[in-house]
């Protein structure tokens, strides 16, 4: 498949897991890719697999970023639009998951996350909206969680970040849907990557492992991989998702059913 062939793509998040799976996916597809992510060994990995597979020679920019820094975010995608000639999609997978008990967050704990979470997702959209507009078919592809709708214990700002997502993704939807923008996020579940590896996210020493029973997979073998969630990141970005926007897919394999 090409289906993003002549297509130009932002991507954060690009240096691990989901990130550098959707990257990897859309090059293999045609695309041609700006990824952002703040760890510059991650996206010198991500590099040298679309290396390895062919792709990355000519379609593939990479950038340090940090997705909070207001200033760092209006420069990059600046640049990168400029680099990519506009804009058709932008894929909002930067993001960090942390664990406490609710009643020892602290502030700066709940700041750190919905700042890289929340805030970077709005900083870097309201900053590529000008690009994804003037192409006239615009998609945004925001990350939520199963735990914005479900709830996943010990994981409040993480939680209210990925649930301020979904809001934020309607309201794109509907703003400018008449331009021709389509907004969707997709809510993962269930998914082997560096946030979801061991004790992942960094859970108390005393979290009650029996609340997570009820978050296990209902098909398959276990956690599915990264790859997973990219295929569907990529049909949702490509014409193959043209009817799709103002909604949430969830991708758990049954977790939450």
């Amino acid at each position: 498949m090409n289906r993003f062939e002549g297509r130009r793509v932002i991507i954060t998040g690009a240096g691990s897991g989901i990130g550098q799976a959707t990257v990897l996916r859309i090059l293999a597809e045609g695309g041609r890719v700006a990824a952002f992510d703040v760890n510059a060994e991650g996206l010198a990995a991500t590099a040298g697999l679309a290396a390895g597979q062919g792709t990355g020679q000519d379609r593939l920019t990479t950038a340090v970023l940090d997705v909070s820094d207001e200033s760092a975010v209006r420069e990059g995608v600046a640049a990168a639009v400029a680099d990519l000639g506009g804009l058709d999609a932008l894929v909002n997978a930067a993001g960090i998951l942390r664990s406490a008990h609710t009643h020892e967050t602290t502030l700066e704990f709940w700041n750190t996350v919905l700042a890289v979470n929340l805030t970077g997702t709005f900083l870097v959209t309201r900053e590529a909206l000008p690009a994804l507009l003037e192409s006239g078919h615009g998609v945004v592809v925001n990350f939520s969680s199963t735990s914005a709708s479900f709830a996943h214990p010990y994981m409040a700002a993480y939680a209210a970040s990925k649930g301020g997502i979904q809001s934020f993704t309607h309201v794109l939807a509907s703003e400018y849907a008449k331009q021709g923008l389509r907004a969707v996020s997709v809510a993962p579940g269930s998914i082997s990557s560096g946030m979801t590896t061991g004790r992942g996210p960094g859970l108390p020493e005393d979290a009650d492992m029996s609340l997570f029973v009820k978050l296990a997979p209902a098909i398959g073998q276990g956690f599915a991989g990264p790859e997973t969630v990219a295929g569907v990141v990529a049909m949702l970005a490509s014409d193959d998702g043209a009817f799709v926007t103002g909604t949430e897919l969830r991708i758990d394999g049954g977790t939450h059913m």
